[in-house]
């Protein structure tokens, strides 16, 4: 069983599992009823992405030192507690069940699922 790290919107893979969309807002002009048969998500959680003052941090990052300087915040908001017991609740069930989390960045190595794929694996979950 693993977790997969997905640009949301993108084909899904054999096995993926649910969908599951760590983004602030939905997409726009996607109705509701097509996020998932869209390929965004099935479930929406925005619990784990960032807010919008650590996304317009990174956003704006043009350097290797702005982008750490988004990844400790944003790794700060996932460290409150109910963010961290999601996390802590998706490392478990990466043991037992496929699923995927994900986000709308073409570029993961500057978006906050790369971040949220560290922190998954640092709670020992099997992320593929």
């Amino acid at each position: 069983m693993t977790i997969r790290i997905v640009r949301l919107g993108s084909p899904r893979a054999p096995g993926e599992g649910v969908r599951i969309g760590t983004v602030r807002r939905p997409p726009r002009g996607v109705p509701k009823a097509q996020f998932a048969s869209g390929n965004w998500y099935d479930v929406w959680f925005p619990l784990l992405a960032p807010s919008d003052a650590t996304v317009k941090l990174g956003l704006k990052a043009q350097t290797d030192r702005e982008w750490a300087a988004f990844a400790k915040r944003y790794r700060a908001e996932m460290a409150q507690s109910d963010a961290s017991r999601a996390l802590d609740l998706l490392a478990a069930l990466s043991r037992t069940a496929d699923f995927s989390v994900g986000c709308y960045c073409a570029d993961e190595s500057r978006c906050h699922r790369s971040v949220l794929r560290a922190l998954l694996r640092e709670r020992g979950a099997d992320v593929a």
